[in-house]
């Protein structure tokens, strides 16, 4: 019976990383073959080398949504935090609230004169769904009163919102951003295309079932929270190539990983939008993906089972120790791995 705790490790709090660094891809890169076990330190701008002709690699345009909301409760004028996770129907969101017990059935938020929130209905652990009453453009008014909901382990302020998005960000819908994409620049996209890799782009907006902590005590009793994916025609066919031709899949990411795992089903891909909520841990056998690069993540977290899954527990914890011992920066402002070396085929 695999436990949660199975997958906890000490991190020293000062290599959490506050802020991002100036040049994205000046971050450090710890390589590791999945064949030989072999660990090599590097920055993120060397990863070309590790890049052949042919390769196809898979990135997440979401684009990240300024969701996080501060308000008031109508009435009694409590402060009540608001975190938008998805569009469920036309100005009907599912949010994540802080301090939910203070928000009921048919309560309102108000956060000014140009937005009331009412809560139509009371889901478990925080969930709220509101109805968004506003005027004007919807976007704009987040544009106007939101911020980018960095997670609560980061409490530098962030000077500039894009540095939370990728340089390839398009489509606006998620809580929170695809954090190893933030290590490429334009001119390493460039140069990485240059070579003849394929870039291809998918859409996973990042919600609950990538963020949310795992608070059940065995690992199989977590449920993921679903998250919606797109996977246009384009991409769908341009990744059947892929297979056919037995071309190496590198994923920039798990939310990219649980795309494309997500989405291959009778041996090929399918365009279309979806929803995806699966749980990728030790013992799953991954279909098309062979290769990945992720940041380092947090301890007892579904995305260090998702890469324990990809490589192997006791080596990825392996992993872990010699990143801390090199003082690897961690989580999303971090530094960056790259899992090589394997073929699915």
């Amino acid at each position: 019976m695999m436990k949660v705790s199975d997958f906890d490790f000490n991190l020293p709090e000062e290599l959490i990383a506050q802020s991002p660094l100036e040049k994205r891809d000046n971050s450090k890169l710890l390589v590791v073959d999945q064949l030989t076990h072999e660990i090599t330190h590097t920055n993120f701008y060397n990863i070309i080398n590790y890049f052949n002709k042919g390769d196809v690699l898979v990135v997440n345009e979401t684009k990240v949504l300024p969701a996080r909301l501060f308000g008031k409760k109508a009435i009694t004028n409590a402060n009540i935090e608001v975190l938008l996770l998805k569009e469920i129907n036309k100005d009907t969101w599912e949010t994540l609230v802080k301090p939910a017990r203070k928000i009921k059935l048919g309560d309102k938020v108000l956060f000014n004169d140009l937005l009331v929130a009412e809560c139509i209905d009371v889901g478990e652990e925080g969930i709220r769904i509101f109805k968004m009453d506003y005027k004007g453009v919807f976007i704009e008014i987040l544009e106007q009163l939101g911020s980018m909901p960095l997670p609560p382990y980061i409490t530098e302020k962030l000077d500039n919102k894009n540095r939370y998005q990728t340089v390839y960000a398009n489509n606006l819908g998620s809580a929170a951003a695809p954090t190893a994409g933030l290590h490429f620049t334009k001119e390493l996209i460039d140069k990485i295309k240059s070579i003849g890799v394929k870039i291809l782009k998918v859409t996973l907006h990042v919600g609950l079932g990538t963020f949310r902590p795992v608070s059940t005590e065995l690992v199989t009793e977590h449920n993921m929270h679903s998250e919606d994916y797109f996977i246009n025609d384009e991409v769908a066919k341009e990744l059947n190539e892929a297979v056919k031709n037995k071309s190496r899949i590198i994923a920039v990411g798990t939310t990219s990983i649980r795309a494309l795992e997500s989405n291959f089903k009778d041996g090929m891909f399918h365009p279309g939008e979806f929803s995806t909520n699966i749980f990728i841990y030790p013992g799953y056998k991954f279909k098309v993906v062979d290769e990945l690069i992720t940041n380092f993540h947090l301890p007892k977290s579904s995305l260090i089972m998702l890469i324990s899954a990809f490589y192997d527990k006791d080596k990825i914890m392996k992993v872990y120790e010699e990143a801390i011992k090199n003082k690897y920066r961690f989580f999303s402002f971090g530094d960056a791995m790259y899992i090589k070396g394997a073929k699915r085929w």
